[in-house]
């Protein structure tokens, strides 16, 4: 049996009556492909995926805790099923908000009976066993000083195109505002040889893209102490087959011009580097414990505009941290007139358990946050607007992603991490998964425009 199996593969396998289950979730690219190793090891073990909570015996949450809104629609999803218990459901939370609050799930919604946080997901299957025979709580909540990677040979992938794969994961960063380094554990790497296999692996299923993750994907150390991540990258994009590589998300501090220098040199690394930045203060970004200065991210931005590739650059800003004063505002839209970022991530700040900043002073009134979130996102709304409009009839590869058949438009994203719609002139119709030349005709702030030329 293959190492990494798409799910169309693995449903086939299981028929096991009764036992169902359903999963959703919550959060980042890291707990999707997270939820694809859960359902892939559940279905190893005789379960079968189904759609809607009504027909699962068993019903998972797979949760993402970075913001507080994430977390409490776990619990009122939890909350909305809670009758559905009369009829022998089962219910499990998983990943950083089972970490986080552990045992106390039990006490506010007393319905579930698994709790199991993200370091601790290959012990699945003997938490499963337990359930079987009638446990009613179980629990699988690793410490912070876990070894232990989630690797599995069960991994059903959910798209047959582009496929994830962790490479490093948990955090030892612990920036004053983030609870991952509790909720995930220290940072622990797989095996440059053991990434590469599933790579090999995954080319040879048919898939096109791979996307490498970790919390800091970059701070990645080859325990076997083969290849640093840059020539961890290369050696992916150089496999057979592999179009594009993405990677995400990128630690300033851990960034090294070697990255940048592996995307000039290897043409299947996509030419975007997501690099979040929090703050365009240097006192705020001390207050946030990020490792760097202003300047020193700088230095890096410098490093990909001097690159001879064009690369699209995106990034992750919270405003209204506490001590954030007006002119520490004013800094982050100076540096975003200075970047030109291509697309950003915004936030307001919100307290997380067990965090640094909970010990701060929080005196920035909400409607102050939500002014400064607004003049940040209008200022970069013309920043993107300004770059998208030099795309302007260019003819740029796509890989397409789907049809939107209300506006009888497919939808495409470029090696830059655009979205590119675009129409065709007839002849035969774009497949998902096809790559394929479209001249931009028209640009907007957020995405791209444009007609097949073949």
């Amino acid at each position: 049996m293959p190492a990494v199996a798409p799910s169309f593969i693995l449903k086939e396998m299981s028929a096991v009556p009764n036992k169902t289950f359903y999963l959703e979730t919550f959060g980042c690219q890291m707990n999707v492909h997270d939820s694809e190793k859960v359902i892939g090891t559940l279905i190893s073990q005789g379960y079968r995926q189904v759609e809607t909570v009504q027909e699962a015996g068993l019903v998972l949450y797979n949760t993402c805790s970075i913001r507080d809104k994430a977390e409490q629609k776990v619990f009122h999803r939890l909350a909305d099923y809670k009758a559905l218990q009369k009829q022998g459901k089962k219910f499990g939370v998983l990943g950083c908000v089972a970490q986080q609050e552990g045992e106390r799930i039990f006490q506010r919604a007393p319905h579930v009976s698994l709790v199991c946080g993200s370091a601790s997901y290959r012990n699945l299957p003997e938490m499963l066993v337990q359930i079987e025979a009638g446990k009613s709580r179980v629990t699988g909540l690793d410490d912070r000083q876990t070894d232990q990677t989630f690797e599995t040979e069960y991994t059903a992938r959910s798209n047959p195109h582009r496929g994830y794969i962790t490479i490093i994961e948990g955090c030892d960063k612990f920036c004053a505002y983030c609870v991952v380094p509790f909720t995930r554990g220290k940072e622990r790497s797989r095996t440059s040889d053991s990434v590469l296999a599933e790579a090999r692996k995954m080319a040879d299923q048919g898939f096109t893209e791979i996307q490498l993750l970790g919390q800091n994907v970059n701070s990645y150390r080859d325990p076997s102490g083969k290849k640093t991540f840059a020539e961890l990258l290369a050696s992916v994009g150089e496999i057979g087959g592999v179009r594009r590589v993405w990677f995400t998300t990128s630690h300033p501090r851990d960034f090294g011009k070697d990255i940048v220098d592996a995307v000039d040199a290897v043409p299947a690394l996509c030419d975007h580097v997501h690099l979040p930045v929090q703050s365009g203060s240097t006192r705020v970004l001390d207050l946030m414990k990020r490792l760097y200065t202003r300047d020193q991210y700088l230095e890096r931005i410098s490093w990909m505009k001097a690159a001879r590739r064009r690369i699209s650059i995106t990034t992750d800003i919270i405003v209204g941290f506490p001590g954030e004063t007006e002119s520490d505002f004013a800094e982050t839209i100076d540096l975003l007139n200075e970047v030109e970022y291509d697309g950003v991530f915004s936030f307001k700040y919100s307290p997380r358990p067990n965090t640094p900043a909970l010990t701060y002073i929080d005196s920035i009134p909400e409607e102050e946050k939500v002014r400064r979130l607004a003049v940040l996102n209008a200022r970069q709304k013309e920043i993107s607007a300004a770059l998208n409009q030099r795309h302007l009839g260019e003819t740029l590869e796509v890989m397409v992603e789907g049809l939107n058949p209300a506006r009888g438009q497919w939808i495409g994203r470029t090696s830059q991490h655009k979205v590119l719609n675009f129409t065709t002139s007839g002849g035969e119709e774009p497949r998902i998964g096809q790559y394929l030349p479209v001249r931009v005709t028209a640009t907007f702030p957020n995405s791209l425009l444009g007609e097949m030329t073949v």
